[in-house]
């Protein structure tokens, strides 16, 4: 018998995406849990879910079946008498070796994932630590350093596991490792990890790329003023949503129109004519007018084409232009973001973010 964990995923038979599962597995990887086996079960097939949960106890130690509330009294009748034990307060039970975990997808559930590490932990006598990369990466370039990693850890003989969330450019990497870990050999491996990643790693913690920001801004004693156009504010309101933000944060300006950039940014009527709103000349004078007010040190400028289709100007889907400036030194960054409206506009606002970083580092 496995002491690995076996999911058992019952849904609508119009709903059997992965959708919720992934989120789920997700957050059991962060807590140290990794499913060997995944099942995906209509719930009104009930010969197949009686089925499926039999072979779960005769093969593995830990099962965890995740289910609508309204299948609660069935379930755990059927599991009880199964198992000869009967589910604790909050979704758990015991019986010898084996462990079974009740949890809802449309509920509130009493079960939580902390509660399903510490009986883990508490059954195996494994204890497991947390270690944070975060970077503003190219996928392949993450994915490169991740693989490095795991074959690092392999031939050292490291009890460690990483979990990566990649989001619009911006990655998050969760390295768990056994407490029984010697530290040297896992410090050796997260030290080539960082290091592979390179100038994209913006933190070596759990903190978000707006945070990190806005920290290193109050540690600078630097105010920031932001002016966008096809990113409609979100660079602004990553900024906005951290509590004490007001102490860094000048003002956000929403420039979309010509008319807007160049009343209130001081843009050249000239530049629009010659080089187009979305260019490396306009996103130059957005940056650069908000520097002239004198109000702030630090300047972020966003203008670009978030589709779904391109403007009158024929340039391309994705093109972009961010403009970051300190004082008189501006700079301006020109991409090519891929996909759809909402993944270019907010994979710009987190590269806008990270150049600011990387501009007062």
């Amino acid at each position: 018998m496995s002491s690995g964990i076996c999911i058992i995923s019952l849904e609508s038979r119009r709903n059997l995406s992965f959708a919720v599962l992934n989120d789920f597995c997700s957050h059991l990887a962060s807590c140290g849990g990794y499913a060997e086996k995944v099942c995906k079960i209509a719930y009104d097939n009930s010969e197949e879910i009686i089925a499926s949960i039999k072979q779960a106890k005769e093969n593995y130690e830990n099962l965890i079946i995740c289910c609508p509330v309204s299948m609660e009294r069935g379930i755990k009748s059927f599991v009880g008498s199964l198992y000869g034990e009967a589910f604790d307060a909050i979704g758990i039970l015991s019986s010898g070796i084996n462990t079974v975990f009740l949890y809802y997808t449309d509920g509130v559930n009493r079960l939580t994932f902390e509660d399903i590490r510490s009986v883990l932990e508490g059954k195996y006598s494994t204890c497991y630590e947390r270690a944070y990369v975060r970077a503003c990466v190219p996928k392949d370039v993450l994915d490169k350093a991740i693989l490095k990693a795991q074959s690092d850890f392999t031939s050292l003989n490291v009890d460690a596991s990483i979990n990566v969330k990649y989001e619009y450019g911006d990655g998050r990497v969760e390295v768990l490792y056994s407490s029984k870990t010697p530290k040297i050999h896992f410090d050796e491996v997260f030290r080539k990890l960082v290091e592979d990643l390179g100038d994209y790693v913006y933190a070596v913690e759990d903190i978000s790329l707006a945070e990190q920001l806005y920290r290193l801004l109050k540690l600078r004693r630097l105010k920031i003023s932001i002016a966008e156009s096809f990113t409609g504010g979100g660079v602004g309101k990553s900024l906005v949503d951290i509590a004490g933000v007001s102490e860094v944060y000048f003002e956000g300006l929403n420039t979309y129109s010509n008319e807007a950039k160049i009343a209130r940014l001081g843009v050249s009527e000239m530049t629009l004519k010659q080089h187009g709103a979305v260019s490396a000349e306009t996103a130059y004078e957005m940056a650069e007018g908000l520097i002239k007010t004198g109000k702030c040190q630090l300047a972020i400028s966003t203008t670009g084409i978030a589709g779904p289709k391109s403007d009158n100007t024929q340039k391309p889907v994705g093109l972009a232009f961010i403009g970051v400036a300190l004082g008189d030194d501006v700079s301006v960054y020109k991409y090519n973001f891929n996909g759809s409206r909402d993944c270019i506009t907010r994979s710009a606002i987190n590269q806008a973010l990270f150049l600011a970083y990387k501009k007062i580092k």
